[in-house]
């Protein structure tokens, strides 16, 4: 594990911790100086610039966009859901089983909504990033136009919830794509996206300045 991801996992860790546990005033406050002290030699860094000239290993489907599609692949360590160096994210794990991405996420205490159970919101950000990871790929650049979710029972805390998409449908730019989440082998929700392809050289020439 990079360096990088261990600083993110131990702030996730800290973050869910604090929700979980009743520290003493007295702990939170010296808490909170340390972070404070931490977080201004951090914001003293210089600022992180990302790389705009990656190259696919693969050889790219027709219609695709290898470009940006790998550099995708490697922003993918900041997603918000499973990018291991994302300290606010989920650090979720994902792998393939054939043409379906399968996303595997533990959802802690401050992601919580009902007691016990994890945010929609939350829920919604697993199926949508697993639903891009499909599309990443098959090498095809597209956003997201909606996403319609159907609650089907409680997203646990502290349990894996597994989420497995697919690619249902492509005409033209449209692209609808589908998944199921489960807990412990129960159906949590069932999802359909509809994908819009875009031109990605704006998204690779950075933002605007």
């Amino acid at each position: 594990m990079s360096s990088r991801a261990r600083v993110a996992a131990a702030i996730r860790r800290l973050g869910h911790d604090v929700v979980a546990h009743e520290v003493a005033p007295d702990d939170l406050e010296r808490l909170a100086d340390e972070l404070e002290g931490l977080a201004a030699r951090v914001a003293a860094s210089p600022p992180r610039r990302h790389r705009t000239d990656t190259r696919p290993s693969a050889s790219p489907s027709p219609g695709s966009h290898p470009e940006a599609v790998a550099l995708f692949a490697h922003l993918a360590s900041d997603a918000v859901v499973a990018g291991e160096a994302n300290p606010l994210g989920l650090g979720a794990r994902f792998w393939l089983e054939g043409n379906t991405v399968v996303m595997e996420a533990v959802v802690g205490p401050a992601f919580a909504g009902a007691p016990g159970r994890a945010h929609g919101g939350i829920l919604a950000a697993v199926i949508d990033e697993t639903m891009g990871t499909v599309l990443a790929h098959q090498g095809i650049f597209a956003l997201t136009a909606w996403l319609h979710v159907t609650f089907a029972g409680p997203a646990p805390l502290g349990q894996p919830l597994t989420t497995r998409a697919w690619l249902a449908d492509r005409h033209d730019r449209k692209i609808t794509v589908q998944a199921r989440v489960a807990a412990a082998g129960a159906l949590v929700a069932e999802a359909e996206a509809l994908f819009i392809t875009v031109d990605p050289h704006p998204f690779l020439a950075g933002p605007p300045r």
